[in-house]
């Protein structure tokens, strides 16, 4: 996955809004018999602050593996470049099998997307983009692979540091 540097974002000073993806009963076979315990992907974010994290906990009861996600979430939250209302160019978002299409969208198109893709959209407060899943359809590498691509996207002024040009110039 791609890697963000930059300063931790505090959870604290957000108003974060959780949103489960999956929960799902795994079982371990051991000597004497079957430990079942849950697994919840979670999805946190800010629409305002237009941060989005993710985060898996694995408990014996579910709402404990819930509160597992949302913990682990908030540890691993990342800030996103927009514009007004959409992402500045389409990006593609690949984590294992799973690959993620971004694409940017005029206002009043409203978010595109499906499933696991949709949550992480809305968690980052992107109100138009068009989404395409492709690959695998597990819900882990399609979360993964959605914050992969947010994390690609780049703001003008910071491509034009880059390029040691003037923003006017590109």
């Amino acid at each position: 996955m791609a890697n963000i540097t930059g300063k931790r974002i505090d959870p604290q000073q957000l108003n974060l809004k959780e949103q489960v993806v999956s929960i799902n009963r795994v079982t371990k076979v051991v000597k004497g018999g079957k430990n079942m315990s849950f697994s919840a992907l979670i999805v946190v974010g800010d629409s305002n602050a237009k941060v989005v994290g993710f985060g898996v906990g694995k408990a014996k009861e579910v709402p404990s593996a819930i509160r597992k996600g949302i913990e682990a979430a908030k540890k691993n939250l990342r800030k996103i470049h927009l514009l007004e209302s959409t992402i500045p160019h389409q990006s593609l978002g690949r984590f294992g099998a799973g690959l993620v299409l971004l694409k940017p969208a005029p206002p009043g198109t409203g978010v595109i997307a499906g499933g696991p893709v949709r949550a992480v959209i809305q968690a980052a407060g992107i109100p138009n983009v068009l989404t395409k899943s492709i690959g695998s359809h597990n819900p882990h590498n399609v979360v993964k692979a959605t914050i992969a691509a947010l994390v690609q996207l780049r703001d003008k002024n910071v491509v034009a540091e880059m390029r040691g040009l003037a923003v006017e110039k590109l």
